[in-house]
């Protein structure tokens, strides 16, 4: 059993790291910058040198002009807070967890080779796990065996709790990705006071019906959370619930969180590099560059 679990856990990690390094980790970092500058030593001033960065005193001890030199604090915090609920864990063939364990995988090795911190919460409708922001590989291997194989004990979903222990954890600004189906109610007011501090991003795992509104087919719908159950008809489905998610995009774009929408089984390297590439263009518009 402890064989099969570690050569998942090193499946995982070879399918997510090619992609890191050839793609993701480039776009992350220019997504991600650093939360300030950090002076780093003083040198002689060259002509051309920004003279608003003269080292006066050591210029008058010396009598030679000398310059501060800074570097950018390129350090960050990142946190992965994960629903493994069980409208996210009990699907057929665990696709849905597949493809959030490879989506927070990506992010996760992409942050440790820009040498950022990394922390996971695991939430259902209590905090099911938390590890710590680390560095390094054993870490990312850490929180990429708890995304696959850590076992919940809650079954429902409950936002307000890990939002507020996130909000108490991160003390410094922070950048911060819920990944849930959102299939509950209880989190636009904290991830909107949220937001005002910390980079908030939202990952919306989408169910396979919610993608095909043109289906006609009749199918039994099992509520995992409550175990009730219904049968919808896709062609006559309700129109609100088919653009739900559209309705959460305008929600997390008025609480100025970014949202990525993915459907379970989708390419998840592309889907991160659409978000990150659109996240740039975004702020490109923005500043005017």
């Amino acid at each position: 059993m402890i064989e099969g679990i570690e050569s998942q856990l090193r499946l995982l990690e070879l399918k997510c790291r090619r992609p890191v390094e050839h793609l993701l980790a480039g776009e992350y970092h220019s997504v991600f910058h650093g939360q300030g500058i950090e002076f780093e030593d003083v040198r002689p001033y060259q002509p051309g040198d920004d003279v608003r960065y003269m080292d006066w005193k050591i210029t008058a001890r010396t009598g030679e002009p000398h310059i501060k030199r800074y570097i950018e604090e390129r350090e960050q915090f990142i946190y992965l807070l994960v629903d493994i609920s069980a409208s996210m864990l009990d699907k057929p063939a665990g696709k849905k967890r597949e493809t959030m364990a490879e989506l927070c995988s990506l992010i996760t090795l992409s942050a440790v080779r820009n040498n950022d911190r990394v922390g996971l919460i695991l939430f259902s409708d209590r905090i099911e796990l938390l590890v710590p922001p680390s560095k390094g590989r054993q870490n990312a291997l850490r929180i990429m065996d708890a995304l696959l194989n850590y076992e919940p004990e809650g079954r429902q979903t409950a936002f307000s709790e890990v939002l507020a222990h996130f909000g108490h954890m991160a003390r410094k600004e922070s950048v911060a990705f819920v990944v849930s189906d959102f299939l509950a109610v209880d989190y636009l007011e904290e991830l909107r006071s949220l937001a005002i501090r910390h980079d908030m991003n939202a990952i919306n795992l989408l169910e396979p019906h919610r993608l095909r509104p043109d289906d006609s087919s009749l199918i039994r719908v099992e509520d995992a959370e409550t175990h009730q159950s219904r049968y919808i008809d896709l062609k006559r489905i309700d129109p609100q619930e088919i653009t739900y998610h559209d309705k959460l995009q305008e929600e997390m774009i008025e609480s100025g969180v970014n949202l990525l929408e993915v459907a379970v089984g989708a390419d998840c390297v592309s889907a991160l590099a659409g978000f990150f590439r659109a996240r740039m263009r975004r702020v490109a518009d923005e500043t005017g560059g």
